[in-house]
């Protein structure tokens, strides 16, 4: 179980084909900060049938898309 299961359910329960989170939404989601190791992480998420689309760092935010 990694730190980031909680975010990886959320993802999954919200069902669509894409999603928008900011840091500060998935920072209440999880209860951390999102860090550097997110990159080594986000790999897992294919297990809940998602990928990250792309991290901004000026907008602060995560897309997450859904595995076709």
């Amino acid at each position: 179980m990694s730190k980031y299961n909680a975010l990886w359910e959320y993802v999954q329960k919200n069902d669509s084909p894409l999603i928008k989170l900011s840091f500060d939404e998935i920072h209440n989601i999880l209860g951390i900060k999102i860090d550097h190791s997110f990159l080594n992480y986000k790999k897992e998420l294919t297990q809940y049938g998602y990928q990250v689309g792309k991290i901004s760092l000026k907008e602060q935010t995560v897309i997450f898309k859904k595995i076709d």
